[in-house]
């Protein structure tokens, strides 16, 4: 393997970058030859890991949030991600800049109507009437669990535990470097390999996943801007066009450029959001911005350990509502945490434990309830609370990718709004596929600096491909479809996360930290000799 790494000029761990790359072609060669065969089995496995996973699933996520809470205001939270004399290279602006670009762009571009309407028509609550205020009130609390803080705890534990390890030990950046307490040495070994190989396939199917969703988006705002049509095929040349365009950067290196670039539309999408504050109901939507954190903080503890345990009783699949929900988010989110939590620990350098868990998991997790209030009270608004449903719900009913944009029909400027939104998903999608590309590359070299570019645009095909392939596996079914596939290869990655816990804990074991110990107290003899030598100037 290393002669031939060495004739394709390429600078990465061999083992590691040909394993990764066989595996996955073999993948895309049987999804290509057995499609329908293929289905099934994520079907079949799905429905498995659901029904008898699904609790692990809600109760891990938790369970990691309460520990970083935990790690942020115990001694470890003074530790700093680093050497002792360093400090963060970026402003607390920059970075909370960096950490929204990061991870939630096109989420929230996609969901951020689609959701709040799904759960307002069609309550996931028994005896909750659909499109009532208590529906309204209950979808907000629901979609910014999912995409609050228990979304940011699945990015910000990987994340700390690679800044940790990586710029503490001093160890190559790479998954594999986080057990480092537990397999030593053995991390530069077959079973450090392995994981590491394994993090990076799983890292390439979330991207692909999310690459979907955004096609599936792009692709309805075209339908609505152009009249092309809502298909397989169009998708694929979606996906085609802009992996391009992504491959295009990397050739011409313009990372500069493209960072440039993914602030302002950063800048576009709150100006999006700014947009819809003004021309919709103002004073309503920042009353309901203000009623939504009093919602999100009553309804986190009990979401938070809500099986839907008499699902067993109630429903025919005998899983429930977050089967298609909670669980396929917490998998979905979770194969990206690598890729997020190796962005997120580059930029979070020099930073104590403490700044960088309060930051990565409550900055971004405020912009995700201002950004909820504001179109999900605004759309559920349109259809008409106490109503029976709109034009948004009818669009739903279509597909989740055609909210956004049946959304904006209700407000002025609307074909130029809906282009804007078009093109702010497409940069989001470029963009995103660029970093990963970037990111994939620096997991199997497990150097900071990136690799040569025919070893990224490697990378940036292969996703590109990757995504194709599960737009024509997913078919007509769509959503559905992408559920299947990522719930199933999402379980052994949030096992690893999970692993991530102990090691991390493990190596903050190993600190050796100054205790805390309260002054003793003067003796009373020099507290009498300091009370005499006093009176003499308050006698003055």
């Amino acid at each position: 393997m290393e002669r031939l790494a060495e004739k394709l000029k390429l600078r990465t761990d061999p083992i590691i970058f040909f394993w990764s790359a066989g595996l996955m072609i073999a993948f895309l060669v049987i999804l290509v030859s057995f499609p329908d065969s293929v289905g099934n089995v994520f079907t079949d496995g799905r429905s498995w890991v659901v029904e008898n996973l699904g609790w692990f699933f809600i109760l891990g996520v938790t369970t990691w949030l309460a520990f970083l809470l935990f790690v942020a205001f115990s001694r470890y939270g003074n530790i700093r991600l680093g050497k002792e004399h360093e400090r963060p290279a970026y402003s607390n602006v920059s970075w909370f800049t960096m950490l929204f670009a990061g991870g939630i762009g096109t989420v929230l571009m996609f969901w951020g109507v689609a959701e709040p309407i799904f759960h307002f028509s069609d309550p996931p609550y028994p005896d909750v009437v659909p499109f009532s205020v208590e529906a309204a009130q209950d979808a907000m609390g629901i979609s910014i669990y999912h995409l609050g803080l228990h979304t940011w705890t699945i990015f910000t534990l990987p994340g700390l535990a690679f800044a940790y390890f990586i710029y503490r030990y001093e160890l190559p950046m790479r998954v594999s470097s986080v057990f480092y307490p537990f397999l030593k040495d053995r991390i530069y070994g077959p079973i450090g390999r392995t994981i590491d190989v394994f993090a990076i396939l799983g890292t390439l199917f979330g991207v692909a996943v999310s690459i979907g969703l955004g096609t599936s988006q792009i692709n309805a705002g075209l339908t609505e801007l152009t009249g092309v049509a809502d298909n397989v095929p169009v998708k694929v040349v979606i996906i085609t066009v802009l992996t391009l365009v992504a491959v295009g950067s990397i050739v011409a290196g313009l990372d500069s450029g493209i960072k440039r670039l993914s602030n302002i539309n950063i800048g576009m999408a709150v100006g999006l959001m700014v947009f819809v504050l003004v021309a919709g109901s103002t004073v309503f939507l920042l009353r309901g911005l203000i009623e939504t954190f009093g919602i999100y903080v009553s309804n986190i503890v009990p979401l938070a350990f809500w099986n839907d345990t008499m699902a067993a009783f109630t429903s025919e699949d005998g899983w429930g509502w977050q089967g298609g929900w909670t669980v396929f988010y917490w998998a979905w989110t979770v194969t990206w945490s690598p890729f997020i939590g190796i962005f997120v620990a580059r930029i979070s350098k020099g930073r104590t434990i403490r700044e960088f868990v309060l930051g990565v998991l409550f900055a971004p997790s405020i912009f995700t309830l201002i950004w909820f209030a504001i179109f999900g009270w605004s759309a559920m608004e349109i259809d008409g609370i106490g109503g029976d449903g709109g034009p948004i719900t009818e669009a739903v009913g279509l597909g989740p990718e055609f909210a956004m944009f049946a959304f904006f029909e209700e407000f002025p400027f609307t074909t130029l709004i809906q282009g804007v939104a078009v093109v702010i998903v497409a940069i989001f999608f470029a963009t995103s596929s660029d970093s990963a590309s970037l990111v994939v590359d620096i997991l199997c070299t497990g150097d900071e600096d990136p690799g040569p570019i025919h070893q990224r645009v490697f990378w940036g095909v292969a996703e590109g491909a990757l995504a194709a392939m599960l737009i024509v596996l997913a078919g007509d079914a769509g959503l559905t479809a992408l559920q299947e596939v990522i719930t199933v290869i999402g379980l052994p990655i949030f096992i690893m996360v999970f692993a991530m816990m102990f090691a991390l804990f493990r190596g903050l074991q190993s600190e050796r930290l100054p205790k805390r110990e309260s002054p003793a107290p003067p003796p009373l003899e020099e507290l009498v000799r300091e009370e005499r030598v006093s009176e003499p100037h308050e006698q003055a």
